[in-house]
């Protein structure tokens, strides 16, 4: 695999960790890329995650089901690293699913690979650690949205820092995530009070 082919993977892991040339290439290298169409499931519910996903283009959707509904927890998008941090160090099966919701190319890192890279370079493996960091930061700030905010902050706060929400995702996936109604978002647009609403 040409290395030019995986320009912006390359680009992303030098933003998250600086390295030799010969570290990246022989990190990128054992990359896979998996091409899946709208609706495509990429893990599923009981299945245990075994890689690391780099969004080269597209937008990936996570959700349970409760009650037979679709429950969102997330969405993430092109030029970002995503996976199942409890299962993919813990072998615990997932408790949720991973989806395409549009046309979606991701580069795979699959573990067992990952680990060996590890022993191979020390650069690798400080790469990561600081990926792991970074996906429990990110872990913990979504989990903040919910403890520390009510609807009207949450839907403020998403807007602020997270407009791709707002512009890729429609109303009624939006409000699944934000934990309230398609009702209560059209008055938090309006200035009118949620009644904190759901």
């Amino acid at each position: 695999m040409e290395l030019t082919f995986t320009h912006r993977l390359a680009e992303k892991i030098s933003e998250i960790s600086v390295m030799p040339a010969v570290s990246l290439k022989l990190l990128c290298a054992n990359s896979r890329e998996q091409q899946l169409f709208k609706g495509q499931t990429l893990l599923k519910e009981g299945q245990v995650c075994r890689n690391i996903y780099f969004i080269e283009s597209g937008q990936l959707r996570t959700y349970y089901l409760k009650n037979g509904k679709e429950i969102n927890l997330n969405f993430t998008f092109e030029n970002n690293f995503l996976t199942n941090l409890k299962s993919f160090l813990s072998g615990a099966p997932s408790e949720y699913y991973v989806r395409a919701s549009e046309p979606t190319v991701v580069w795979k890192f699959n573990k067992d690979q990952v680990l060996s890279l590890y022993r191979q370079s020390c650069e690798i493996e400080s790469f990561g650690r600081k990926l792991v960091e970074q996906l429990l930061i990110r872990q913990e700030d979504h989990n903040n949205l919910f403890k520390l905010y009510n609807p009207s902050e949450r839907y403020h706060y998403v807007a602020k820092y997270h407009p791709k929400l707002l512009q890729r995702v429609s109303l009624t996936q939006l409000a699944s995530y934000l934990g309230i109604s398609r009702e209560t978002i059209s008055r938090i647009r309006r200035g009118a009070p949620s009644f904190l609403g759901v």
